[in-house]
């Protein structure tokens, strides 16, 4: 056994550490996260930072990790979910049955696109009313739209 100097604060220490006890530096092979660029063990799956997949899970040894945002290489931080409306159902019929014909529901659940054509082909020429009465009727109470 042998004393070492810690590449990262100069401290000596064991050279069977796997980690400096000052700076927490580890000795063993390490790669950078290609997602947050942190330090990871070279055999690591998923970054321990940030908790993006790193590798496939083929060459992890058989590790099945089962992670939507992770699973295209292209994949960028910024790909974060639209928040979702929250929308009640009785509301929401109650003023598709009465004011479906000019789109109100659809400015209800944020949808002002769809209540601008709604206003001006009333109601998708009363198709487009029948038919929300029946799809928000079979929603459940509450229902989320984005």
């Amino acid at each position: 056994m042998s004393i070492i100097s810690c590449p990262e604060c100069g401290s000596e220490i064991s050279d069977t550490a796997r980690n400096c006890p000052r700076c927490g530096y580890s000795f063993e092979k390490m790669k950078f996260c290609k997602f947050c660029g942190e330090k990871i063990p070279e055999d690591s799956v998923v970054c321990t930072k940030c908790g993006r997949q790193v590798e496939n899970a083929v060459q992890s040894g058989g590790i099945t990790i089962n992670n939507a945002a992770n699973s295209t290489a292209n994949s960028n931080i910024q790909d974060i979910p639209k928040v979702q409306k929250r929308v009640d159902k009785v509301v929401a019929l109650i003023i598709c049955i009465c004011l479906g014909w000019c789109g109100i529901h659809k400015f209800y659940e944020g949808k002002v696109g769809m209540g601008i054509v709604y206003i001006f082909t009333f109601g998708l020429f009363g198709i487009g009313w029948i038919v929300d009465i029946i799809t928000i009727a079979m929603k459940p109470n509450p229902y989320y739209v984005q």
